[in-house]
């Protein structure tokens, strides 16, 4: 196990632009402080309205086995097409674990990422997942979680995937960072990270599809599995195969 320690977690100033939308079939871009930052070839700068952060770049041992080289840093936004909306907002939510530890299932798309009691739903330990159905069929062009960033913590075997069917039987996976194949989902090249406010964005490059699943398999504090928010930026998809 490849052991990296003292990771000093440094959240940097963050400038909020607010996502406002509704149904999935809308291609309207709202957005809260100032103007979206327009980019090259039609796209922008997919900004996130992000929680308060609990803790403040002091140093912690964290042990994990798939850190980036020289160590996790938040992501920053990518760009992705004009009029964008989070297609999860407010989305049915179903999952492996139907009795939860603490918390609702509804929680993890009720738009509320703070860190507190009421907005984060925990399962049972070992391989878990979440998934969200999105209504119609969709292009996904990015996924944001957030597990649990009340303390600084990695979240194992985390492997994210979309499908036009509900059982996944044939399925696009866009994330993987389970890197030793425990938990039989296939090989994963992509790095652990430590949970802050800024979430975890995963890009998606368009995907068709309306489903979306999220598995994870623990964390570096506890054996079981925890939600706060995910958001799935997209628009609905034009005719065409699904993956």
């Amino acid at each position: 196990m490849k052991t990296i320690g003292r990771i000093a977690i440094v959240p940097a100033a963050v400038a909020v632009l607010a996502l406002g939308f509704s149904s999935c079939g809308e291609n309207k871009l709202q957005t809260g402080r100032r103007p979206a930052i327009q980019a090259a070839g039609g796209l922008v700068l997919l900004k996130l309205d992000l929680p308060e952060p609990q803790f403040k770049g002091t140093p912690k041992d964290i042990r994990a086995d798939h850190f980036p080289p020289g160590g996790p840093k938040p992501d920053k936004s990518l760009h992705v097409p004009v009029g964008l909306k989070n297609l999860a907002k407010g989305k049915t939510i179903t999952a492996s674990d139907d009795d939860p530890i603490w918390g609702e299932l509804e929680y993890i798309t009720d738009g509320n990422k703070e860190a507190q009691d009421e907005s984060f739903v925990e399962m049972g330990p070992g391989k878990q997942h979440v998934q969200i159905d999105l209504g119609g069929l969709c292009e996904v062009f990015a996924i944001v979680v957030w597990h649990d960033h009340r303390t600084p913590q990695v979240y194992r075997d985390v492997v994210v995937q979309v499908s036009n069917d509900e059982h996944f039987i044939e399925k696009k996976t866009i994330f993987n960072n389970d890197h030793d194949n425990s938990s039989g989902l296939g090989l994963g090249k992509n790095y652990e990270w430590i949970e802050t406010y800024h979430g975890k964005i995963m890009p998606a490059g368009g995907v068709k599809g309306r489903y979306v699943r999220l598995y994870s398999n623990g964390c570096t504090a506890r054996d079981e599995n925890t939600y706060t928010e995910v958001e799935v930026y997209g628009r609905a998809a034009t005719a065409g195969k699904s993956l």
